[in-house]
């Protein structure tokens, strides 16, 4: 197969930022995705549905011209959310979802959830009203191993929340293990996972492959090859429980490439391309569709996009290396390999 027509791509986990940086990666996601699901870790973060409304409204003025894409909005929990402003945004079409940061799990969550029973009530109003809670799955405690985090994260903090609030509706974002993959298979209709186009294409090796690699580093942190084959098997299975999420994460390179630098990979340029290369190899295009446009829409009950895209097989794609913003520039993630498909 050389070229295929798919119904035009939903992102269901972006990092767009603000300001300069907000109009510069904009046009990068809504080039091929036709909705992606905004996540709220601004500094400050948008926690209400006012903020969330008027923070919809900044992307929408930063659209170019002519771009055919809608921004679906998400809350940021924290131990100070109103259950009756969550569930009044999400009737009013204004929130999505609620998207759950444990505190210092990653960028800008300072803010995010230390005590979780302390947020039952959101949780249950959130339940009661059908609104999907999207949840960082990584604990912090220092004592953890980094790469078993997210491992440690299902038994010791999912799980129970899942039981004492059963009817919530759970996406565990960008997963990463195979024992965050069997959670999912094993959990039940209310629970889905997203998988990133980076996670899809590199092991933790990449992040030392002659030297230290801050723009493959990001949260979670990418695990063994083992991990990584079986999020493409997911991912490729048809399996309506897993869709992308690219958790395309921008950061000016200074932020970095610093001593302590940022957590995060930007994809959006070439996530779906990358995606696609990733499907072709597993010999699996014939699901991609169900991956990048349908499985994640049909689970936050919502048609799939109206409008087609066509992928081309061709040379490999030629990208710029870095992409210009008013705040700094930001290098693309490298995959490591080339891609082959191109969108036309």
């Amino acid at each position: 197969m050389d070229s295929l027509t798919i119904r035009r791509p939903d992102d269901w986990h972006l990092h767009l930022r603000d300001g300069a940086m907000l109009t510069a990666v904009l046009p990068e996601s809504a080039r091929h995705f036709a909705r992606a699901l905004v996540m709220p870790n601004l500094v400050p973060p948008v926690v209400t549905g006012a903020e969330a409304a008027a923070y919809a409204a900044r992307i929408r003025a930063a659209l170019p011209p002519g771009a055919a894409f809608t921004p679906l909005m998400t809350l940021y929990l924290t131990g100070a959310t109103d259950p009756a402003d969550v569930a009044a945004a999400h009737a009013a079409g204004i929130v999505t979802a609620v998207k759950l940061y444990p505190a210092g799990a990653t960028t800008n969550s300072a803010s995010g959830v230390r005590d979780f029973d302390a947020v039952r009530p959101v949780l249950e109003a959130m339940a009661q009203a059908g609104v999907p809670l999207c949840v960082h799955g990584e604990v912090t405690d220092p004592a953890v191993d980094i790469f078993d985090r997210e491992a440690v994260f299902l038994a010791r903090v999912l799980e129970p929340l899942r039981r004492a609030v059963p009817g919530l509706r759970v996406v565990l974002e960008h997963v990463t293990t195979v024992e965050g993959l069997a959670y999912v298979r094993d959990g039940g209709p209310g629970i889905a996972a997203t998988i990133t186009a980076h996670h899809l294409a590199i092991n933790r090796n990449a992040i030392f492959a002659g030297g230290i690699r801050p723009h493959a580093y990001c949260l979670p942190v990418a695990k063994r090859e083992h991990h990584r084959a079986a999020l493409v098997a997911a991912a490729t299975s048809g399996d309506p429980r897993f869709f992308l999420g690219t958790d395309s994460a921008p950061h000016v390179d200074a932020a970095k490439e610093a001593a302590c630098g940022c957590a995060g990979c930007f994809t959006a340029p070439l996530a779906l391309p990358l995606v696609a290369e990733v499907f072709d190899r597993a010999g699996a295009l014939d699901r991609l569709e169900g991956f990048v446009s349908r499985h994640g829409a049909a689970f936050y009950g919502l048609p799939p996009n109206p409008g087609t895209l066509s992928l081309r097989r061709g040379d490999p794609l030629r990208l710029p290396g870095r992409l210009a913003t008013g705040a700094g520039p930001v290098t693309l993630f490298d995959p490591g390999f080339p891609l082959h498909w191109h969108v036309v």
